[in-house]
């Protein structure tokens, strides 16, 4: 399967990197199109209809975000391609999409673009797009809602749903208030650098859980938390004395 893409990015070089990376590593995509601003960037889109964007963030006027805004259906799969930029990292990340940092790593890549020739089959860029974009619509502050990535879906379900997560190997269970369980595809760890910044504690290596459902910190078996679905989650050692801190200071 060929898969038809567009490169944009604002340096010349960065595109002749991804090009050459792609022709050797990734046969399969062909790149049809390429762009080093936004309003280029829209126009080629618009004109080559490619399967899979390749979008700088961090471009000078319009920002990579604004590419997509001009859209009112996203039909085309994106792997952002960006230097270091929290605020973009974590507003991709919380819409379960994919992006590289700059320079490109030759495996990210490989597994980026495996990941899309897969999405173009299921075709669920629109409503991971359309998450991310009501990240951005809002601004920096809140997040409503978070994209779960599991084998079947993307369930999309509010911060405030969440009660507690516990890792499963590579996955991550996530125990809802309505009594729901989900099993999601990334690891305990990325979810904890997603979470932390909105009131979400980590107890102990296996499990991370939200501040607002602990009903009571319990001094059994060394510190336990009991949570709202009254299960009982285990404060490692070192951390039972942060872990109160922080309890305290809701």
């Amino acid at each position: 399967m060929t898969i038809r893409s567009v490169i944009i990015d604002d340096e010349n070089n960065n595109i002749d990197n991804a090009r050459a990376l792609l022709r050797e590593y990734c046969p399969e995509v062909e790149v049809v199109a390429t762009a080093m601003n936004a309003a280029d960037g829209i126009a080629v889109i618009r004109d080559h209809r490619p399967d899979l964007v390749f979008l700088d963030i961090q471009m000078p006027g319009q920002n990579g975000f604004e590419v997509l805004k001009a859209f009112s259906k996203i039909d085309f799969e994106i792997i952002f391609v960006t230097a270091y930029d929290q605020y973009g990292i974590q507003a991709i990340k919380f819409s379960a999409l994919d992006y590289l940092l700059k320079p490109i790593n030759i495996e990210e890549l490989k597994k980026a673009v495996e990941k899309a020739a897969n999405a173009l089959h299921s075709r669920r860029a629109s409503q991971n797009i359309a998450h991310l974009m009501e990240y951005i619509r809002m601004g920096r502050k809140d997040i409503p809602t978070i994209a779960l990535p599991t084998q079947q879906e993307i369930l999309y379900v509010r911060i405030d749903e969440i009660i507690r997560c516990e890792a499963s190997n590579n996955y991550t269970n996530f125990v809802l208030e309505d009594g729901r369980t989900v099993l999601v595809c990334k690891t305990l760890k990325e979810f904890d650098e997603l979470l932390k910044p909105y009131g979400f504690l980590r107890p102990h290596q296996s499990h991370l859980v939200n501040a607002s459902g602990v009903r009571s910190y319990l001094r059994e078996d060394g510190g336990l938390l009991l949570m709202k679905d009254r299960t009982k989650v285990p404060v490692a050692r070192q951390k039972r004395e942060s872990i109160k801190d922080a309890l305290g200071r809701i």
